[in-house]
């Protein structure tokens, strides 16, 4: 049984990203965190080394904000970058945490949103193609559709990490810790 922590501000953690049939998928080797609840980790990593599946290794070019929560199936990577920010969007599981990472399972789609606000959902080919690969159960697939959704009227009305102010505030306190 893995039990599940709290990662504590100013630590440093992994991010384990995992496909549904348990294979890891990408690992980002450090993220320095912000706010750590038991229901909200908040991050913030720059030139952070990332590893795939296939040992392919690479760094992530810009500062950026992360964001995880208990009750959703999605998670928000916001990207600071010369001509504003955007957002890619995972739609995952919930994210676990212990000693070792924060831990979530990649569904595949993915939400990328610019600057002007506009978005646009990804991979809907690669999540068919998982889907039944895997064996993805109806509840999953159900459960993804209505996420999808819920992120859809997150980013139309600029809540959680689309709000300008989640922005300023984390950045801000990234900055500070680095």
């Amino acid at each position: 049984m893995v039990m599940e922590s709290i990662p504590a501000e100013g630590s440093k953690m992994r991010i384990q990203s995992y496909k549904h049939d348990g294979k890891i998928h990408r690992v980002w080797s450090e993220t320095t965190i912000l706010k750590g609840t038991d229901h909200v980790v908040i991050g913030g990593n720059n030139r952070t080394l990332v590893t795939e599946s296939d040992g392919r290794k690479w760094v992530t070019r810009e500062p950026a904000i992360v964001y995880f929560h208990k009750d959703f199936w999605f998670n928000v990577i916001c990207m600071f970058r010369d001509d504003g920010v955007y957002y890619y969007c995972n739609l995952s599981s919930p994210y676990a945490c212990d000693d070792e990472a924060i831990k979530y399972i990649d569904y595949d789609l993915d939400i990328k949103v610019y600057p002007d606000g506009k978005y646009h959902l990804l991979d809907e080919d690669e999540y068919k193609m998982h889907r039944s690969k895997m064996n993805y159960p109806k509840s999953i697939d159900e459960i993804l559709k209505h996420q999808v959704d819920e992120l859809q009227q997150w980013i139309e009305h600029k809540k959680g990490p689309f709000a300008p102010d989640f922005i300023k505030v984390w950045h801000h306190r990234f900055n500070n810790v680095n």
